[in-house]
């Protein structure tokens, strides 16, 4: 059973409406007032999502970030619109030095507290309001169904240590919170996400599933089809974070899922549904229990992507509480929404990307563990 520091782990490795239709919420809203929101980051998966819906909200944006990461993202004529300023929010901050005002901050790429005190000081008198994206990876357990945002934090026996791993990641981005509410104090709001699905993410993780239904043939499937997961839509999320901005709404809230209100076996019909309408071969589900997926070395989360047994010390995996969030605004779009787009997503990457997928299965290791399934029930044993 993959521990919690492995699942963290794993996490790293990789960092349309989500939810059931009956809970999209999608609501439409007054259009409003124009800000200037400074965006700390903005090229990776969250960003450009983030930076897309604010312009379509008719906002101005400034991104800060290296010019490293996708840096041709928004380059061209008909990004004009967007300033693109350069430096390393660790070691040089000057472009963002003076006396330049924004209305808000989002941040989306602070990992420790120290770069959270550096930007919050240069920034927190010249912003009304600091955004910080976090995880729920903050909560020191996992192991009480419906948490909310008053669960205990994790702690860092080194508060000072500045490594990155699946022990201490959440533990520092607690610290980063910490921070922001330190130098900002009445002006912070914290968004605490689960898994961050949809078109554009790199790390294969939800992508797995409908890749995996676009192959056709039988399909290792685990757990039961009534275990929970629990995950967002990427612009579902940045819909939020920008409802937030407007709002000026302040506070904590976990960004994710209704609780238990989504299973595996949804997800994974969802996946087969949107392949098919695609025109891809035909597939089955072959659910196999945990016990035998463990003893045959397949591991939740990397193996199995978005699933977790929800037993033990993950007795809580896919039932986070997120009705704080909804009752601020937070909505789904379908799932098959989701499940169509991130395929599309999948399919229009090159060939030899897509040869190479950074979660789940192989094909052969797939085609192993079932015809070891098959072999034991024909067994009897």
């Amino acid at each position: 059973m993959t521990d919690r520091r492995e699942f963290l782990a794993a996490g790293l490795a990789g960092a349309s409406l989500l939810a059931l239709p009956a809970f999209a919420t999608a609501k439409p809203r007054s259009k409003p007032k124009p800000m200037k929101i400074l965006v700390m980051g903005g090229t990776g998966f969250l960003g450009p999502h983030f930076v897309e819906a604010a312009r379509k909200a008719g906002h101005t944006l400034t991104l800060f970030n290296r010019g490293k990461t996708n840096p041709d993202r928004f380059s061209g004529e008909d990004y004009s619109d967007v300033e693109q300023l350069h430096g390393d929010r660790k070691t040089d901050m000057k472009a963002l030095e003076g006396e330049r005002r924004w209305d808000a901050v989002l941040d989306t790429s602070a990992y420790l507290p120290a770069d959270v005190t550096r930007s919050t000081q240069l920034l927190g008198a010249r912003v009304g309001q600091y955004l910080l994206v976090s995880t729920i990876s903050v909560y020191a357990k996992t192991d009480t169904p419906n948490q909310d945002e008053t669960a205990p934090l994790a702690q860092l026996a080194d508060p000072n240590v500045t490594q990155i791993t699946g022990e201490t990641y959440g533990g520092l981005k607690a610290l980063c919170e910490r921070a922001a509410e330190k130098e900002m104090p009445g002006k912070v709001t914290v968004v605490r996400p689960g898994l961050i699905v949809g078109p554009g993410d790199t790390t294969d993780r939800f992508t797995y599933w409908p890749a995996r239904a676009d192959r056709g043939g039988e399909i290792l499937a685990p757990g039961s089809a009534q275990d929970p997961t629990q995950f967002i839509d990427v612009r579902d999320l940045a819909a939020f974070l920008l409802l937030c901005l407007e709002r000026r709404t302040l506070g904590t809230y976990n960004a994710d899922a209704p609780a238990g209100k989504l299973s595996m076996g949804e997800v994974l019909s969802a996946c087969q549904q949107v392949a098919g309408e695609l025109k891809a071969p035909a597939s089955t589900l072959t659910w196999v229990p945990a016990a035998f997926l463990e003893a045959h070395k397949v591991g939740p989360w990397q193996d199995m992507p978005a699933w977790i047994p929800a037993q033990g010390e993950y007795a809580g995996f896919g039932r986070i509480s997120s009705a704080k969030a909804q009752a601020a605004g937070l909505s789904y779009r379908p799932l098959r929404e989701t499940a169509r787009d991130t395929l599309l997503y999948w399919r229009a990457l090159p060939a030899e990307r897509r040869a190479k997928p950074k979660a789940g299965l192989s094909a052969a290791r797939e085609a192993e563990v079932l015809a070891a399934w098959h072999a034991q029930a024909k067994s009897g044993a």
